[in-house]
């Protein structure tokens, strides 16, 4: 499995970005949304169980992608995926968050409206994440990155 691995480009320095970048998108996110409890953010509404794995994944994919931009001999020439990785992510974000203490969500829809409206479609966010970052690491991934 090594040799495959080394074949298709996948180096032990890439697969330690891809470790450190998955582990600082989960502190990234998981922090902010309280899903990782600290002392730092407290969320009004509970952790749903949807929630950590949701998180696990697009920290997974986003540390496997932010890997494709490392590369033994400089960086990769390849130029796709940006936009994918940031919309993943901002997606991913607000599908874990905590709906009334997006204060951009209680602005515009109050906190009735965010619980009435934003908190159903954050599963539908979650979904939606993890398939634009799939798909910005399948772009990358078949462009050679």
């Amino acid at each position: 499995m090594a040799e495959r691995a080394a074949r298709l480009g996948w180096t032990p320095r890439r697969a330690l970005v891809a470790l450190v970048g998955a582990a600082l998108t989960a502190l990234a996110i998981g922090i902010p949304t309280d899903v990782i409890d600290t002392p730092l953010f407290q969320r009004m509404t509970p952790v749903r169980a949807w929630d950590a794995p949701l998180l696990v994944a697009t920290s997974l994919l986003s540390g496997l992608l932010l890997a494709t931009w490392s590369r033994g001999g400089g960086a990769c020439p390849v130029k796709t995926g940006e936009r994918g990785l940031l919309g993943g992510g901002i997606l991913g974000f607000l599908a874990v968050g905590c709906p009334t203490c997006n204060h951009l969500v209680v602005l515009a829809l109050g906190s009735a409206g965010a619980l009435t409206w934003f908190e159903p479609l954050q599963p539908i966010m979650g979904v939606v994440s993890l398939g634009v970052l799939a798909w910005a690491l399948r772009a990358r991934l078949r462009a050679g990155a």
